[in-house]
């Protein structure tokens, strides 16, 4: 079974929520070529929220695989390929990433294997409704019939169609006033 995994992150939260520039943040969260990269970089803000968003992605779609939480982003390495797509590489495994960023939010999805087909999709969240309802009703647009989003122990959501569980992978994901999902339309192992 294929897995996805996916974040986002509202940059006009991340600017009042968390000061990335505080002595020891980069060192705990970025290896120093991530590091050098995001101190060369044109815009070091975006730069610092694009790997943590990887890192986040590729993240979820190793949970989804192995089964296993843990809190270790510097050892999630990232390399950006180009303006839409990087990798990033755990151990021996290697992460796929497409990337969009906008001027509120940047939006990451990885996979085990490139160029799969996915549906994803990100939105603006009315902070009125359950962002839960809003993913879940968003999701149900895709399918023909009646879906339930189950997660288990561990917190990983699953596509059930008639109290069945789906060969789907399915990764959520929200900050401040986006969200966003993503799951693999065909299956393969």
């Amino acid at each position: 079974m294929l897995r996805i995994g996916n974040d986002i992150v509202d940059l006009n939260l991340a600017k009042t929520q968390s000061n990335w520039q505080r002595p020891g943040f980069l060192e705990k969260q970025f290896t120093q070529k991530e590091q050098a990269a995001i101190l060369k970089s044109e815009n070091p803000f975006e730069q610092v929220w694009l790997f943590w968003s990887m890192k986040e992605a590729a993240y979820k779609c190793h949970v989804q695989q192995f089964q296993k939480r843990f809190f270790a982003p510097k050892i999630f390495l990232c390399k950006i390929l180009s303006n839409q797509s990087g990798i990033v590489q755990f151990n021996n495994v290697f992460y796929y990433i497409k990337y969009r960023i906008s001027n509120n939010y940047i939006y990451t999805t990885a996979t085990e294997k490139n160029d799969i087909k996915m549906v994803s999709e990100s939105f603006f969240i009315d902070n009125n409704l359950n962002t839960t309802k809003i993913i879940d009703k968003k999701i149900q647009t895709y399918f023909s019939s009646v879906v339930q989003i189950k997660k288990n122990a561990l917190g990983i959501p699953f596509i059930y169609q008639n109290d069945e569980k789906t060969p789907k992978t399915l990764s959520k994901t929200h900050h401040g006033n986006y969200g966003a999902f993503a799951f693999i339309l065909d299956n393969e192992s």
